[in-house]
């Protein structure tokens, strides 16, 4: 199943997609969030395909809303592609590098993006996220680990360099949870709908290719990640687990960083597509 939440910042309305008509889940549930992906997705299914759920009037001309609800945590893993880690200036990472982002840095796939004030090095990153269907601590075994997945979702983790590395004091923070710096969507995939450690990732800039790689690529496979994560924290439905951008960013130096007037558009197979336009920071933001 695919998912989405349509309309303005504060009033989107959940939806469910049956090829390319929408259908308005507020029957159901407010909005799609921990609680709902950890207890009604069967609900849905069965509605679905009984022909039980209204047609969204209008949805194609509605704004694309984060595909998720604020989730308790984003939860992130650093350079897990080897191609990525050598433009970065590091070796491939034996141990998972974990890094967060607030949770209030959600926004949706196409909303403008202000660059931060006073910000240089504003990168842009293509990456698969994984949406936590139910709580997740001490996940037995990697084999386990997929029944803990509610679905999959394309994320622009955008990161401030400068910030993130030469003032950072050794942590990543800093230069990641700037406001808008998570646009999520446009859809969330069941995991039982996307082959997700075999999909192809892409990002543009202007036009201009920047990222084309393969999930197939990571370091740490999705299995990985969630039964690893959880033996060191607590993962609740609906939290947001980052896994890392392939090669082609601009911290290579072979890019500039992003400006005002740019848009960068992002792409994951079977997830959808994003396009941002990049504004100055004024004082209204």
């Amino acid at each position: 199943m695919k998912f989405a939440q349509l309309g303005p910042v504060g009033e989107e309305i959940p939806v469910v997609f049956d090829g390319d008509t929408a259908h308005d889940l507020r029957g159901v549930t407010a909005r799609i969030d921990g609680a709902f992906l950890a207890t009604g997705l069967a609900d849905v299914q069965r509605l679905l395909e009984a022909g039980q759920l209204p047609e969204l009037p209008g949805a194609s001309a509605m704004r694309i809303g984060a595909p998720i609800a604020r989730p308790s945590a984003i939860v992130c893993v650093g350079m897990n592609y080897a191609a990525h880690a050598a433009e970065s200036g590091s070796a491939p990472p034996e141990h998972m590098v974990i890094f967060n982002k607030l949770p209030n840095t959600i926004a949706g796939p196409n909303d403008v993006v202000v660059v931060p004030r006073d910000s240089e090095k504003t990168d842009w990153e293509v990456e698969l996220g994984i949406v936590i269907g139910k709580r997740a601590s001490y996940i037995p075994s990697r084999a386990d680990a997929e029944e803990y997945i509610a679905g999959f979702v394309l994320v622009n983790d955008l990161s401030e360099r400068t910030w993130q590395i030469d003032i950072s004091g050794g942590q990543w923070g800093k230069g990641k949870s700037a406001p808008g710096f998570s646009p999520t969507g446009p859809w969330l995939v069941t995991r039982d709908s996307i082959d997700a450690q075999n999909v192809r990732l892409r990002s543009s800039v202007n036009g201009q290719a920047r990222q084309n790689s393969s999930t197939a690529d990571m370091i740490f496979s999705i299995a990985h990640i969630v039964h690893e994560l959880s033996q060191y924290m607590v993962l609740e439905p609906g939290d947001l687990v980052l896994t890392g951008t392939p090669e082609g960013v601009a911290l290579s130096g072979r890019f500039p960083y992003i400006a005002a007037g740019d848009v960068v558009e992002l792409e994951i197979e079977g997830l959808g597509a994003q396009r941002q336009e990049y504004v100055a920071y004024t004082e209204v933001h």
